[in-house]
């Protein structure tokens, strides 16, 4: 049996008020190796959401990004009952710099697939949630499919630009198939918000395990499809990055891989 949702949509919720939005604007920041941001935050919101996590629910082991790579691969690896994926602060760029738009992302893989998906917006106080095979939801709304009512060349495209290949980028920027593009800077709130009909392709280049675990999930539930650039499921347990094409739109997700050139 999963964990109860609404207990954990309230622990996280709680959590991510109280270590996040109380340091917004006044926390520390440092680089990490691979030149990324990290708060004190982010190992606060960890720390915090791993000692709950344990207390509440000890059957499952807990994969956090603030983690080695060598005990991630374990963790993925291992035998355990389940493993939570956590990123404690998605959007740590932002919180650090004041741009007000991070979430917190916790997904609950069982035999190396998602089967829950909770991500926490703190300054909106909204809540993507989903279950596997029972839908997705937005606080109490369910998240359906539903036609955008645009064509490609009409639609407003999440794009993160970083991390793709330079000639996709450069054909993107000279030649874009959509009337504008958006890049917010927090993987997990993208995928909830092309889930939510807040934009209407997405695509990203390279993201982590547990920047996508959950968004993933909730927008597959929420009936929205994606795949790799290489034509692959995304969704892979494993810390190497993965590259995302999505849209909620079955018509705009058939023009927008077209125009990628993804066979799927």
């Amino acid at each position: 049996m999963l964990p109860d949702i609404t207990r954990l949509r309230k622990r996280v919720a709680q959590a991510a008020e109280e270590e996040l939005l109380s340091r917004y604007t006044a926390s520390e920041r440092a680089e990490k190796s691979d030149g990324s941001v990290v708060t004190e935050a982010d190992l606060a919101m960890q720390e915090r959401l791993r000692d709950m996590l344990a207390r509440e629910w000890p059957q499952y082991a807990l994969l956090g990004e603030e983690m080695t790579p060598e005990e991630q691969r374990r963790l993925l690896a291992g035998g355990a009952a389940g493993v939570w994926c956590l990123d404690p602060l998605d959007g740590t760029s932002n919180y650090a710099a004041g741009v007000p738009f991070f979430s917190v992302s916790l997904a609950l893989l069982v035999n190396g697939e998602p089967h829950l998906g909770l991500v926490y917006d703190p300054l909106r106080r909204e809540c993507f949630w989903a279950q596997r095979g029972q839908g997705a939801w937005l606080d109490e709304q369910r998240l359906r499919p539903r036609a955008a009512g645009v064509n490609l060349r009409q639609s407003i495209g999440l794009i993160d630009y970083k991390r793709l290949d330079a000639a996709l980028a450069r054909r993107l920027a000279e030649t874009p198939p959509y009337a504008s593009q958006r890049s917010f800077g927090s993987v997990a709130l993208d995928w909830c918000w092309i889930a939510a009909g807040r934009g209407h392709v997405y695509l990203h280049g390279k993201q982590k395990i547990w920047d996508y675990a959950a968004g993933w999930l909730i927008l597959a539930e929420a009936g929205g499809r994606s795949m790799t650039l290489d034509g692959e499921q995304v969704f892979h347990a494993d810390i190497a990055p993965r590259s995302a094409v999505a849209a909620l739109d079955a018509d705009l997700y058939a023009e927008w891989t077209a125009w990628l050139g993804i066979a799927g």
